[in-house]
């Protein structure tokens, strides 16, 4: 704004209230001129520009912070590939490269999964029969459930392996101990007991979720195990040898 003649005339950038409002105050001719001091002309003019209609347009809030983010991250890669040698192709290989490698160990050791404290014990309610555990987990099966139902077929296994007398009952057995007892009774399922075991673990305390195939090979595991016959070792053997001498 100038003073011409003593008079208030705004600038012709002003906004149309504050150009009024100083206007109004010139007075016309005949009166004598009135002069705004600039901080309440200031003030005027941050008021008027702060009303809605000149920010219509202006990016929102989340918009205003992905455009920092962007920038932020522009120039980080800008000083990356500055120091990297080949600059910028350079640096797309180192991040190539190192995107190989995570893929690499995810695919090795698969996804990470919490390693139990200490493993619960197989049986956590009263006891049931084999076929009580086969119907629970057929019934979670037939919902989807595969996670339980997995639990149920492995509880059902070592629960017929017992009523067969091929392992002592035994309370607080957990799954690992009795896979590794029952395979070396029938050492042609020990893996598939040692795999069942696993899964079993994997769902109950490391927080992974089973799918139908697993539920699948547990219970075929189950059907092939009701069929097999034990396989005495050395030791047993001896001891039942040395009982017909005595």
């Amino acid at each position: 704004m100038s003073m011409t003649g003593g008079v208030l005339t705004a600038a012709s950038g002003w906004p149309g209230a504050a150009r009024r409002t100083a206007f109004a105050l010139s007075g016309s001719g005949d009166e004598p001129p009135v002069t705004v001091p600039r901080g309440p002309a200031r003030e005027a003019a941050r008021r008027e520009l702060a009303k809605r209609m000149y920010h219509e347009n202006d990016p929102s809030l989340l918009q205003r912070a992905l455009n920092a983010f962007w920038e932020w991250l522009g120039r980080l890669l800008a000083k990356a590939a500055s120091t990297t040698p080949g600059g910028s192709l350079g640096l797309l290989v180192v991040i190539l490269c190192v995107i190989a490698v995570l893929a690499a160990l995810w695919w090795r050791l698969g996804s990470p999964r919490r390693s139990p404290v200490s493993a619960a014990p197989l049986f956590d309610e009263r006891p049931r029969t084999a076929a009580e555990h086969r119907s629970a987990a057929e019934a979670h099966a037939a919902q989807g459930h595969w996670s339980q139902a997995v639990q149920e077929r492995m509880r059902a296994i070592v629960r017929a392996l017992e009523e067969r007398a091929l392992l002592d009952v035994r309370p607080g057995r957990t799954a690992d101990e009795a896979a590794a007892e029952a395979g070396r009774t029938l050492p042609g399922h020990a893996d598939g007991l040692r795999t069942a075991a696993r899964h079993f673990d994997d769902v109950t305390y490391g927080g992974r979720t089973a799918d139908q195939q697993t539920y699948q090979r547990i219970a075929q595991l189950d059907s092939d195990l009701e069929g097999a016959r034990p396989t005495l070792v050395a030791g047993a053997a001896d001891t039942r040898r040395d009982r017909k001498i005595g």
